[in-house]
């Protein structure tokens, strides 16, 4: 990944509702969530939130689809695990830093 690409992603991220959003889908799998279940169940407006999933889109965390007359968002999986290995592709030196125990950096 790019770091310019990683700049928009944490940006995108870097908004409660938009987090808290990602969050969900991660949390759906491929099922994913129709804007109307991410409404209610964060309780925010239609128009708010559908301003929140385009910036999600854009930065690449989020996929749509169109299933009959319904959008179904997913989280994008690849594209979340490419951040991921981003953020930690230098991590201890390139030395083994986990143990089976633990779930994070351990340097």
């Amino acid at each position: 990944m790019e770091e310019t690409t990683a700049i928009q992603s944490l940006a995108a991220l870097a908004h409660v509702v938009r987090l808290r959003v990602f969050r969900m889908l991660v949390a759906a799998g491929v099922a994913g969530l129709t804007p109307g279940a991410i409404a209610e169940q964060l309780d925010v407006p239609g128009a708010t939130l559908s301003f929140h999933l385009k910036e999600l889109m854009h930065a690449g965390l989020v996929t749509q689809e169109r299933d009959g007359r319904n959008l179904i968002y997913r989280a994008a999986f690849d594209h979340m695990n490419g951040l991921l290995n981003f953020l930690t592709e230098n991590c201890c030196q390139g030395e083994p830093c986990l143990d089976a125990s633990t779930t994070g950096c351990q340097c």
